[in-house]
């Protein structure tokens, strides 16, 4: 059912709010394909249920195949934190904006935002939470602190490499005790991004709580490194053939549980590549609240496909995956820093026990060729994002505090792309500074494609896996309270009402003062085993705003409230919000007790 947005101000809490309503139930509506658009409503629309994938593209084997975009902005503006230190580490301070020149495939861009950025010390500003009031708000000022993130891999890791990695991270954290750092510490698993300990500047207690973790298999567990190598070198083979008169049975039966392996390889290799480029995704939405530069230590095993250059894609619908998630990480002005806990590592063919065979030379040549593809992918990786891998050391924990150095002090330059360069695909960065005997390190590109520029192509994908993310999304700064709960049927219909500054959005450049965001809303049984949503709640909005609405919502927001039809019972309720001019996500986690 289609109606007109009703803006009226709301007295009763958030003060006068300017208040968007829209009838009717629903959730959220399709994606396009790589390469096509998604016609947007004139008007707020009830849509489908988002769904639980995100739609498949056609396959591309790089980003640079697209062709061309159609830009629906008048200007984009492209920020690069830039670190730059001498040949010790030492960062190097005040450096003019004539000393730093940066340059988009070879071309040299006029710089239009200069400043140099040494990161606060300071105990972190958190916003304390209201009687009733839930929020997904981080900090209380706007001053960028030194933020360091440490994600444990434990999908693209060995297991016992993981607990090496843990031992050495604990190390760490106890030689950083009062440095001043604000840390978290969350893990992708199988099962997705879990977080276990939030922001905080207590290296101590980031240690005790990395104590108690506890480790998993890997997706590739049970999976020879020769099978892993020839299952990356894409050399797996057709399905053997029946055994003829005269072959030795052994070798024909071991012919078809090596490819019974490698198939199941492929298989789990393309669920660790979605599994760590949604947790990196993840990762990215919780701290794009936080202004500033920040550091991700990523404790790795490797990366589950190889990057022979930036604009390769996976293929198939992770494509689509890659680059939303390579956007998300810029927008978030998160570098990532690769951390190999296998430390020191033997590439050597005759140290695979669970070969029964001496392995052919073709099979010796991907091994060896795996080995060095995993770190040449986690230095691309790091270079794309603008932080450094470290590998091959066993000592963990300098790499880990080198890492974190980083996001101390940094100076953030942008430039405005030109539109009239509508090619889609990678662009390549370059930043040089006029000085002697210093180390750069700037993200080395970012994409320019359909998923990156046109948000409405992942308006289902972003919306799915924020609904079932345990961690908040900070894009959009978003206050919920519950209201009243009414009814005397079998089911209920439990109020809320939903706050945001005006200022967190991005306005559509098509319609003037035009807003243009979803809002998905699922409730979950507490204990439910099932993992399904009891009730959804899924709407658009696209109001556009008077003079005077635009006047009164800067003062105090924007907000909206809807109801919930839910049995008796216990809830934790997930509200998420998405900005479709600009991507951004806001999510909170409410919890809701129906009588």
């Amino acid at each position: 059912m289609r109606g007109r947005p009703l803006l009226i101000l709301l007295s009763v809490f958030f003060s006068a709010t300017v208040f968007c309503q829209t009838r009717g139930g629903g959730g959220t509506g399709g994606t396009g394909g790589r390469g096509t658009t998604t016609s947007v409503p004139s008007g707020p629309t009830n849509r489908s249920s988002p769904g639980n994938t995100m739609n498949t593209p056609v396959p591309l084997a790089s980003a640079n195949d697209e062709g061309k975009i159609e830009f629906r902005t008048q200007a984009i503006l492209v920020q690069v934190p830039v670190v730059v230190t001498d040949k010790s580490g030492n960062h190097i301070h005040g450096l003019t904006k004539d000393e730093l020149h940066v340059f988009e495939n070879g071309k040299e861009q006029g710089i239009s935002v200069f400043e140099e950025m040494v990161s606060s010390h300071e105990k972190l500003p958190t916003v304390p939470m209201q009687p009733g009031e839930f929020h997904n708000l981080v900090l209380s000022d706007k001053e960028p602190h030194t933020v360091t993130v440490i994600a444990l891999d434990t999908v693209n890791t060995p297991f016992l490499d993981q607990t090496n990695g843990r031992r050495e991270l604990v190390k760490y954290l106890a030689e950083s005790i009062d440095s001043g750092q604000v840390l978290a510490l969350m893990i992708i698993t199988s099962r997705g991004l879990q977080l276990v300990q939030g922001l905080t500047g207590d290296p101590e207690q980031l240690a005790q709580t990395l104590k108690k973790v506890s480790g998993e298999l890997p997706a590739m567990q049970g999976v020879g490194v020769g099978t892993q190598a020839d299952v990356a070198a894409g050399d797996i083979g057709g399905m053997p053939t029946p055994i003829s008169p005269g072959q030795d049975p052994g070798t024909a039966m071991n012919a078809f549980v090596q490819h019974g392996d490698a198939l199941y390889a492929q298989f789990a290799q393309q669920n660790a590549i979605e599994t760590t480029l949604n947790g990196f995704m993840g990762i990215a939405w919780t701290l794009s609240g936080l202004p500033g530069r920040k550091a991700l230590i990523w404790a790795t095993g490797g990366f589950p496909f190889t990057i022979a250059d930036p604009a390769t894609v996976p293929g198939g619908y992770l494509s689509v995956l890659y680059e939303r998630t390579m956007q998300a990480l810029t927008q978030a002005q998160i570098s990532v820093y690769p951390v190999d806990v296998r430390g020191l590592v033997n590439a050597n063919p005759v140290g695979d026990a669970s070969r029964s065979h001496a392995p052919s030379m073709q099979s010796i040549n991907n091994r060896a060729w795996l080995q060095q593809s995993k770190i040449d992918t986690l230095n691309e990786f790091a270079e794309m994002t603008g932080g450094k891998a470290y590998y091959n050391t066993n000592d963990l924990a300098t790499s880990f505090k080198r890492a974190a150095d980083d996001a101390s002090s940094y100076y953030m330059i942008g430039y405005y792309l030109d539109l009239k360069n509508n090619r889609a695909g990678w662009r390549n960065l370059k930043v040089k500074v006029d000085r002697k005997d210093v180390e750069v390190r700037a993200r080395k590109g970012f994409f320019v494609t359909n998923a990156t520029i046109h948000m409405d192509l992942t308006r289902d994908s972003d919306l799915s896996y924020a609904l079932k993310s345990p961690i908040e999304g900070t894009g959009l700064p978003l206050s919920v309270r519950w209201l009243k709960v009414t009814g005397d049927g079998a089911t209920k219909k439990a109020g809320f009402m939903v706050h945001m500054p005006l200022g967190s959005f991005a306005f559509d450049p098509n319609g003037q003062n035009r807003l243009n965001f979803d809002v998905a809303v699922a409730a979950y049984e507490t204990n439910a085993k099932d993992g399904k949503a009891a009730n959804t709640v899924g709407k658009s909005y696209l109001p556009s705003l008077s003079d005077a609405q635009m006047t009164e919502a800067r003062a105090k927001g924007v907000g909206f409230n809807d109801e919930l039809d839910l049995a008796p019972g216990q809830y934790s309720v997930r509200f998420v919000v998405r900005d479709n001019i600009s991507g951004k996500i806001g999510s909170v986690t409410a919890p809701l007790t129906v009588n």
